[in-house]
């Protein structure tokens, strides 16, 4: 309970002073949020579409699997051990004005905790799992510096051994990047057919779009550059600047309309390598642009077909800012035929980066981001 449950009851201490919305609101419908009804939209939006924040994969997966088909009472002959550790919530509550021993405090006691018990020693630890809605680096902390930033539980000796599926990985061994969650949790194949079908005869009056917003603290940003580029490009480019419009950037229905009339959709790094608006964009049919490979290529491997030119394009940020290539020069080459391919391939892409929601109990949209996760890790 101390290490999920505690966290949702207590929801209130997750919330930011910065923060526009409670935290606790995320908290409902196991962690999809609140459900998104809206009188412009359709009944499929109606009933599938919630406003997810991006940080509750911790709970959306923790729910999904108290209701996986091949659960074992006994852990003792468990191919796999799942620990729902709310790894990034907990560490949430820390990360600005603690010191370090508050944010490491309960990775430690976990790991104390685990090894005590009898599945631990079978393996030691290499046959369980956990889940993180945060990125890896948040929980590699060098240091014990108070300025340095997250918390070492990573580095734990006994931590090292189990595997964590986390929405973006790195170079370290055991974890594993997948899908951040999207807004869209379909409760049966029926509905993801029907949104892939809509996907494929939306209308596209842009070739290009970007939903972000500039990070001025960062010299030589290639966001900076996208955004000139966008501006200056005779209107082939709908820009959806995240500084200036307030809430826009977080309203499902503003990304998907913007996403859907895109035909390519710009990802470049943020304050980290990888984006929510990656799935976003493949929700919405609209083919990802990436500048960086660490942005999805090297990271969701489980999920992305290896040859990434089959459904993105690679603009080399170097390039773009050295004024080597402009964006809308580069995507115009891209044929109509070409285009076509990589739109389907996307669409197809769709039911394995979305969390399904089965709360009803019935288990009728098959291999979805969590099932392929569950593959992966037993694979493993």
């Amino acid at each position: 309970m101390r290490f999920n449950q505690h966290l949702l009851t207590n929801c209130q201490v997750l919330t930011r002073s910065i923060d526009k919305t409670s935290m606790c609101e995320y908290v409902q419908n196991s962690g999809f949020g609140p459900r998104i009804i809206s009188s412009e939209a359709s009944d499929l939006w109606n009933s599938n579409w919630f406003w997810t924040n991006q940080f509750m994969l911790e709970v959306i997966f923790h729910d999904r699997m108290k209701k996986y088909k091949c659960l074992t009472n006994d852990s003792l002959v468990a191919s796999a051990i799942f620990v729902p550790y709310y790894a990034g919530l907990d560490l949430r509550r820390y990360l600005w004005g603690f010191n370090t021993s508050m944010r490491d405090s309960s990775g430690f006691d976990l790991i104390n905790w685990l090894k005590q018990k009898p599945q631990w020693k079978t393996m030691w630890g290499k046959d369980h799992f956990l889940v993180s809605g945060r990125i890896a680096r948040d929980f590699r902390r060098k240091s014990d510096r108070k300025s340095d930033w997250g918390s070492n539980f990573r580095f734990l000796p006994e931590s090292k051994n189990l595997s964590m599926l986390t929405i973006e990985s790195g170079p370290w061994e055991n974890d594993i990047a997948v899908p951040y969650p999207t807004s869209f949790h379909p409760s049966s194949d029926d509905q993801v057919l029907q949104w892939q079908n809509l996907m494929r005869t939306q209308n596209r009056p842009y070739l290009f779009s970007f939903a972000g917003a500039s990070r001025t603290r960062q010299k030589n940003s290639t966001r900076k550059e996208i955004i000139r580029h966008c501006q200056s490009s005779n209107k082939l480019c709908k820009l959806l600047d995240c500084n200036s419009v307030g809430h826009e950037c977080d309203d499902p229905l503003k990304l998907m309309n913007l996403f859907r009339s895109s035909i390519f959709c710009l990802q470049p790094p943020g304050d980290s390598l990888t984006r929510r608006s990656t799935f976003d964009s493949i929700l919405a049919g609209c083919i990802p642009v990436f500048f960086h490979p660490g942005s999805a290529y090297t990271q969701y491997l489980w999920y992305l077909p290896k040859n990434y030119s089959n459904y993105s394009v690679f603009i080399s940020a170097t390039d773009l800012k050295l004024g080597k290539v402009r964006i809308e020069e580069k995507l115009v080459t891209v044929s109509k035929d070409e285009v076509a391919s990589m739109r389907e391939e996307v669409i197809r892409l769709i039911p394995r980066i979305i969390y399904g929601d089965r709360r009803s109990g019935v288990e009728s949209v098959e291999d979805d981001a969590f099932d392929l996760a569950i593959k992966g890790v037993l694979k493993r």
